[in-house]
């Protein structure tokens, strides 16, 4: 009796493909999102720091190195869809100076954000304790002759 109920499995097979297709599809489709999610961040930090430091190491004198770095940062944030209140931008030059940017110095532009896991709710600050921080950094060498113009 064991071996007829044991080789009578019609019609399962549909069952356990389907089954066993959304256990293992969902989390699937869910890690492409969040990964998608990352890489744009990533990639938004990374041209934010790359551009803006870039701008400000090519810039005549620091009044204009500063409207420039700002526009290009906010442009950028605003192309890659981040969170422009999550950005945190820090600017520090190499040697240090009492000013920065200095003549003759490497500013150094570090773009810091935070990734919000996708379909993350914000019940008990669970997207904020779910997202993941991203970071991008970028030198950029001044002119010698920087601010004499």
């Amino acid at each position: 009796m064991t071996d007829r109920l044991l080789a009578d499995e019609t019609g399962s097979a549909a069952l356990e493909f389907i089954t066993v297709g959304v256990l293992l599809l969902v989390p699937l489709v869910y890690l492409v999102l969040a990964l998608g999610a990352i890489q744009e961040q990533t990639l938004g930090a990374e041209a934010a720091a790359r551009h803006t430091a870039r701008v400000i190491g090519q810039a005549p004198n620091a009044t204009t190195a500063a409207a420039h770095g700002d526009a290009v940062l906010a442009n950028t944030v605003r192309e890659y869809g981040m969170d422009a209140d999550a950005v945190d931008v820090q600017i520090t030059c190499r040697p240090a100076t009492a000013a920065c940017p200095a003549a003759g110095s490497t500013v150094i532009v570090t773009v810091t954000t935070r990734v919000s896991l996708p379909f993350m709710p914000p019940i008990f600050g669970l997207d904020r304790i779910a997202a993941i921080p991203v970071e991008a950094q970028s030198a950029q060498k001044t002119s010698r002759l920087w601010g004499s113009s």
